[in-house]
């Protein structure tokens, strides 16, 4: 059996454009809805929605049976949770609240075998491994492992540089929300000091030669992100295209049955 590839690595080596969605419903028929949607990819949140182990691994069997590739977002860094998805089958993972090279080398050491690494070996149980049915599974497996770290805080920008030197970061996402916070301005991502953080430290990623993702919702701060080097969006997650969808169908038929607009999903 061949290892499955990952195709989500290859475009952000040559800085293709990929656009995804965020999955926080847990649901593998939510999932496979919007498998067929045209997305390059969607990413499986834990961090804010409420996955685990289980639900991950039904979404994952879901999705590939589609062209789109599938990310996962844990909740943490714990590298017994990151053995555990890679074993489900994970290719590509999105680790938040990275804030300095240490931890992203931990998070490169969590995702490889020893001598590399510290990742337990138990492919006999493993989805990952099709249960040692992928044919030299342990010379192809580091090669298909994508990790992608989020700079999202004060801290974080800080130590961007030290973090894109780091071997083994596949690339950079910058979440606007955790970063305004962080910069004291919570709730206000638009905000001219926050974005003017964001377009620098989309500049250093993109001078480091490693991939610039970023999540927006808002298509025109999309395209400015696209100009600026970014080649992987979100453009936003599956909880906020349902809530949105439904406001505007009651609107069509009652107007102004609710009164608050359509908003961000994240």
């Amino acid at each position: 059996m061949k290892m499955p590839e990952n195709l989500f690595k290859q475009a952000l080596r040559q800085q293709q454009l990929q656009v995804g969605l965020f999955l926080g419903l847990a649901n593998p028929l939510s999932a496979e809805i919007l498998a067929g949607c045209g997305f390059d990819y969607l990413l499986i949140d834990a961090e804010h929605g409420p996955n685990d182990l289980r639900s991950v691994q039904a979404q994952l069997q879901v999705l590939a049976a589609y062209p789109v590739q599938a990310i996962v977002r844990p909740p943490n860094h714990d590298a017994a949770l990151i053995k555990q998805l890679l074993g489900a089958g994970v290719q590509t993972l999105l680790l938040p609240m990275v804030e300095n090279a240490e931890q992203a080398q931990a998070l490169v050491r969590a995702m490889r075998y020893p001598p590399k690494g510290v990742r337990g070996v138990g492919t006999g149980l493993e989805r990952g491994a099709r249960w040692n049915g992928v044919d030299a599974y342990f010379q192809q497996v580091e090669a298909e492992l994508c990790l992608i770290v989020q700079v999202e805080s004060a801290a974080g920008l800080a130590q961007l540089e030290a973090i894109l030197a780091v071997d083994g970061v596949d690339g950079v996402f910058i979440g606007p929300a955790d970063l305004a916070a962080s910069l004291g301005y919570l709730g206000q991502a638009g905000h001219p000091t926050v974005k003017a953080a964001i377009a620098r430290a989309l500049a250093s990623i993109r001078a480091s030669g490693k991939a610039a993702g970023i999540f927006a919702t808002d298509a025109t701060l999309a395209l400015e992100y696209q100009a600026a080097g970014v080649c992987f969006l979100a453009i936003g997650a599956d909880t906020g295209v349902l809530r949105n969808a439904a406001i505007r169908l009651l609107d069509s038929v009652k107007p102004g049955a609710k009164n608050d607009k359509p908003g961000a999903a994240y």
